[in-house]
């Protein structure tokens, strides 16, 4: 209880209240704009928290991470367009409530849905947090290592179709990570000479390039675009209100977002597919899903408003990152020289708990927002996509120049950013760099300390979380090579008979 209260102290300070209230709006409208989103908005916005109170600046980033879903609501049920991609599924049942001309009502569900899987897994993760302090400590520097290497495991498995380049790519960012002096004997690395690589690549850096400029040159490269809208009437509040009837399918997303937020490299996407699919399997009308079923809509906002609260877990309790937003988030703590992992909940508890009820204010306040400025926010859609490419790419320099006042780092940038936009093209994942920039660094750090611990292969398992780890690890890969195996023996009769009948019709 004296945690709890001295987070409610952190929180009351005018500067905290003023970052709360700036991520929380600010977040919700970059949410609406299509082909900005939470990451490109964090990317920029990151140099300058440097400067900031770790609890201001994290705050801030939150607020935008949590709010950005109500925002990427709006256009992806009134124009078809998701502001967010992991709005994509709202657009399923969202759009076709637009076309009924239940617009208002639509939008109610998903902001009540939204509200209320974010306000349940944060209070579950409120909960939990005791039992984290508990189990932390139990980690050390090969249970840590063996965690990361879960996590990049993971995140490589959760791009179906995509595995091989995912691994390829997650290599690429622990290659990029090694860029420099070593840490240790501070040898250099891959340097080849070059005093401008001599300090490394550094991960704000990669991040702007492959977020915010590739997302900047891909707005100045398409066709412009400004969306149309029609203004909405009517009681908002009475609209999400009607959330309050279908609690089972809220419940059920909000705890599918919150486990799955939980696991690095699941996120949002998985979570709303297990919500969307229970909904459908448990309704009573199941053939309404896709067509415009409030069940539908509810289930995936629930689901994927729950996630950024749950993803803070691994980040909090292990200093592991789920995915990019996370990662980004983790620089932010380094900076200031606040370590996230078991030290975090032992000794700043109060901190922990502050970050917490800011994410629970900042959905408060993002209620209060939309319920009066929808409209408002509407006519913000409407700019057009080359202004928007020229205003992300002027951010970007500027905050990639504000790290170290370097041109070398500008063009760096600009390097990256050309390399997430022949991603984009050939729709690659981003993704995996940055979390193997970022699980790469802390493996390095973790088994440098653990061998000298560690005689033989075996000791490095020798103790339970170690075990469980490994065991998990093995366990997901050989599941992973089944999978694939399975799949492609499933393809063999297909392609077997296509060929019979295509013999058939050409004699």
């Amino acid at each position: 209880m004296d945690a709890l209260l001295s987070g409610l102290d952190l929180l009351a300070r005018l500067d905290v209240l003023v970052a709360l209230l700036i991520g929380s709006v600010g977040g919700v409208i970059i949410g609406a704009i299509p082909g900005v989103g939470p990451a490109v908005a964090i990317a920029i916005l990151l140099p300058a928290t440097f400067a900031l109170d770790p609890l201001v600046g994290l705050t801030m980033l939150l607020g935008i991470y949590g709010s950005s879903m109500f925002g990427g609501a709006l256009p992806a049920i009134l124009i078809n367009t998701p502001g967010t991609a992991v709005n994509a599924l709202t657009t399923y049942d969202g759009h076709p409530m637009t076309q009924k001309g239940q617009a208002l009502r639509a939008l109610g569900l998903a902001y009540g849905a939204s509200f209320v899987g974010g306000l349940i897994s944060i209070v579950a993760l409120i909960l939990f947090a005791p039992l984290l302090a508990r189990i932390a400590p139990m980690f050390g520097s090969r249970e840590i290592f063996l965690a990361a290497l879960l996590g990049i495991a993971l995140v490589i498995i959760a791009h179906r179709g995509q595995t091989f380049a995912a691994g390829m790519l997650a290599a690429f960012g622990i290659f990029l990570q090694t860029v420099g002096l070593e840490p240790v004997k501070y040898t250099q690395r891959y340097t080849f000479g070059q005093e401008w690589l001599a300090s490394g690549i550094d991960l704000i850096v990669v991040v702007l390039g492959l977020f915010a400029l590739s997302q900047a040159f891909l707005l100045l490269t398409d066709p412009e675009s400004a969306p149309k809208t029609q203004p909405i009437k009517g009681n908002m509040l009475r609209a999400m209100g009607e959330v309050l009837r279908h609690k089972r399918v809220a419940a059920v997303g909000a705890g599918s977002g919150t486990v799955m937020g939980m696991i690095p490299g699941v996120g949002e996407f998985t979570a709303q597919f297990l919500s969307y699919t229970y909904a459908q399997r448990s309704s009573k009308d199941p053939e309404a899903f896709g067509k415009g079923s409030p069940e539908g809509l509810i289930a995936s906002e629930s689901a994927n408003n729950a996630v950024p609260a749950a993803a803070m877990i691994p980040l909090l309790a292990l200093g592991i990152p789920g995915e990019a937003l996370t990662a980004m988030m983790l620089s932010v703590f380094y900076v200031h020289n606040v370590i996230p992992g078991p030290g975090l909940f032992q000794n700043q508890l109060d901190f922990v708990y502050a970050l917490y009820i800011a994410m629970i204010a900042l959905n408060i306040v993002v209620v209060v927002f939309v319920l009066f400025s929808s409209n408002l926010i509407m006519r913000i859609i409407r700019i057009p996509t080359r202004f928007l490419g020229v205003m992300i790419l002027t951010l970007s320099f500027v905050g990639v120049y504000s790290l170290r006042n370097s041109i070398t780092d500008c063009m760096m940038a600009a390097g990256f950013g050309i390399l997430g936009l022949v991603l984009k093209r050939q729709n690659l994942p981003i993704v995996p760099i940055v979390l193997g920039m970022v699980l790469g660094g802390i493996m390095e750090t973790k088994l440098r300390s653990a061998m000298a611990r560690v005689d033989t292969p075996l000791d490095f398992v020798n103790r339970p979380i170690a075990a469980i780890l490994a065991l998990a690890i093995l366990a997901l890969i050989a599941l992973h090579v089944w999978g694939v195996i399975r799949e492609h023996r499933n393809r063999e009769p297909e392609f077997s008979h296509d060929h019979d009948v295509h013999d058939s019709q050409t004699r």
